[in-house]
């Protein structure tokens, strides 16, 4: 396995809250500076759903000294980029600049940390923006939502956990500019948020930068995280749904799994079955449902709704995601993902099979981490969801130490009776 690098961080925390994470690399003159908010979609009040999305538009519709859309244009002048994203537990924003242009970038992040434009305008001309969004996204498009936004709702129960974090169209078209300013007041806060700055940076001086345009943002209160817990399921729940633009059917297994802050080591043999089951010509499914009995044109499994198994708190789901043929009964292709778990739990691992998945899962990791785009994210998420940034560092060796027996036991986990089950009936042209 490739050596993981020992990645320097420095971290303080500014008055009013801020957690700032300093991780110096002087090795290209390029900063990465990224903001990420403790707010996602799980943190969405009922009757607003899709409004950590909608306000993630927001915040680039200007602010107190910086005019609309001008975050864009100032970033990009000076040679960078610049954008954001949504989550389950988190919001954030981010830009990749030459190092001169660091102080333009915290700037910009400040200010509208500080006081976005939040106006009748602006929150109208977004709910259009949204909605355009989903309906090219999700209502236009074969597959559309498939299965982050459908197999929720059948494997949970609570609001946080199982609604639409896209948005339903009555929700976005009842919000108003109160709503907004509220949620910001709530979710926006200093103390809510953690900076990540990395590249090349020299500590004290950029310490002294966060401190500058940052610190003199007043604290407010920071809110509890949405209690998102509640039981495993006792009987397999199963659902479908049909997609009048999709060609061939789909079918998406979901479980839940163990805690990945607050159980990691038992976390852990998931992230690497899902890699066993799926990735590459020699997994599991791979070769049994698509090269032997022709029953998938294509598969894969992982963790987290968007397949990043360390950006989400607990409840976390492990997907298998199978699409195939029309003639193929969605009860055989379930048939045949039981029997490979099975076989994982009773049989156990190949000769060689761990060792090929932890190469390949450590290079992936060591490849993601190696630009400062990559690691300035990958930090801030780290920092923000787990506490502790150092972990991109530690990890490709704490997924080394994986066995082989904790990977048939995580298999053995995953009955019938503890899943739920979407399927998707293909209703596109023949």
């Amino acid at each position: 396995m490739p050596a993981a690098p020992s990645y320097p961080i420095e971290r303080l925390t500014l008055e009013n809250g801020l957690r700032v994470v300093l991780a110096p690399d002087r090795r290209a003159a390029v900063v990465g500076v990224a903001v990420y908010y403790d707010v996602g979609m799980r943190s969405e009040p009922e009757g607003r759903t899709g409004f950590a999305h909608l306000f993630e538009h927001l915040m680039f519709q200007g602010s107190a000294n910086v005019e609309k859309m001008a975050h864009m244009r100032h970033v990009q002048s000076a040679g960078g980029t610049v954008n954001g994203s949504t989550r389950r537990d988190y919001t954030n924003y981010f830009e990749i600049l030459p190092s001169n242009a660091l102080e333009l970038a915290l700037f910009l992040e400040a200010d509208r940390m500080r006081s976005p434009r939040i106006t009748e305008e602006n929150l109208a001309n977004q709910i259009s923006v949204v909605k355009e969004e989903i309906r090219v996204n999700v209502l236009n498009q074969p597959y559309g939502g498939f299965p982050w936004l459908s197999l929720p709702p059948v494997l949970f129960d609570t609001f946080p956990n199982a609604h639409n974090g896209y948005g339903d169209f009555a929700d976005l078209d009842s919000a108003t500019v109160a709503d907004a300013a509220a949620f910001f007041d709530r979710y926006y806060a200093p103390g809510n948020a953690v900076l990540c700055l990395c590249g090349d940076l020299p500590v004290q001086p950029t310490a002294e930068l966060a401190e500058r345009y940052f610190g003199s943002i007043p604290a407010r209160p920071t809110p509890p995280p949405p209690f998102a817990g509640e039981p495993d399921l006792t009987s397999e729940r199963r659902k479908s749904t049909v997609d009048s633009l999709a060609r061939a059917p789909a079918v998406a297994m979901g479980w839940r799994i163990p805690d990945p802050v607050g159980d990691l080591d038992s976390y852990l043999p998931y992230v690497v079955l899902a890699e066993i089951l799926s990735e590459g010509d020699a997994s599991r499914l791979e070769q049994r449902l698509v090269r032997r009995d022709r029953a998938a044109l294509q598969q894969s499994a992982y963790l987290g709704l968007f397949g990043d198994p360390f950006d989400s708190r607990d409840p976390v789901t492990m997907t298998v995601q199978v699409t195939h043929p029309r003639q193929v009964a969605v009860d055989s292709v379930l048939k045949a993902v039981d029997e490979e778990l099975d076989r994982l739990a009773t049989e156990g691992l190949e000769d060689g099979e761990l060792r090929r998945v932890n190469a390949r899962m450590a290079t992936q990791l060591l490849r993601e981490a190696d630009s400062v785009d990559g690691r300035t994210l990958q930090f801030a998420a780290y920092e923000l969801v787990h506490g502790r940034a150092e972990l991109l560092g530690e990890m490709p060796g704490r997924l080394a130490g994986v066995t082989a027996d904790s990977v048939a036991a995580a298999a053995a986990t995953l009955r019938p009776e503890r899943r739920a089950v979407l399927e998707l009936v293909a209703g596109g042209g023949k």
